[in-house]
């Protein structure tokens, strides 16, 4: 039996909003891209035009849908929207700064904080398991229908936090040690074997400010 090709998974974070300037939790709020995220839009569908994908699929929310049309105008490839790539949902942290969480709910930022990997903030937050098992099983089966292809998947810094966890085999509450920049590119493999990690947070294309 022939073995499957690899699918090339180009994986993009949306551009900037004003709340990420702000380190304002978005969660499941759909909250735009800032002049400077459809900036970095431009620029990263420049930056892959000729990068052969075939396949681009989005969250819906539309600081990730904008990202994406900017590389589906691009390549004139259709766009595809998944809300199980959605940003983790946040419940009552949504809205609210980092500062304000730490000092609205210092218990429950603490736990966020520490990665505690079964909390979920109230009112109808996700916990890390809960979304990690979400996304990165959305992932899989948008890749499990263009396997073989170049499938450009645009989603949000959580999302994309899972999907490097998954391909370095790092555990849901280890710490952070990697970036997770607006607009950035970066590159996976996905197999029978699962995720394979191949480049990551590449802004070269950001440079020119």
């Amino acid at each position: 039996m022939t073995t499957p090709a690899a699918t090339r998974v180009v994986l993009i974070r949306h551009g900037e909003t004003a709340w990420n300037a702000d380190t304002r939790v978005q969660g499941h709020l759909d909250i735009a891209l800032n002049d400077r995220g459809r900036w970095q839009a431009a620029r990263m569908a420049q930056a892959l035009a000729d990068e052969g994908i075939e396949v681009i699929v989005s969250s819906d929310l539309q600081r990730a849908r904008s990202t994406a049309q900017a590389l589906a105008d691009v390549t004139g490839l259709p766009l595809q929207l998944d809300t199980g790539l959605r940003e983790r949902r946040f419940g009552c942290f949504e809205g609210h700064t980092f500062q304000e969480v730490d000092t609205t709910w210092p218990q429950d930022a603490l736990r966020w904080r520490q990665r505690d990997p079964d909390f979920a903030p109230a009112g109808g937050g996700e916990s890390l398991v809960t979304f990690y098992a979400r996304c990165v099983g959305a992932s899989e089966a948008v890749l499990a229908a263009h396997a073989g292809r170049v499938v450009a998947l645009v989603a949000h810094g959580g999302v994309l936090d899972c999907l490097y966890r998954a391909a370095t085999r790092q555990p849901l509450q280890a710490p952070r040690s990697w970036q997770l920049g607006n607009a950035t590119i970066n590159r996976l493999l996905h197999s029978a074997e699962g995720f394979t990690l191949v480049g990551w947070n590449d802004a070269h294309h950001l440079e020119a400010q």
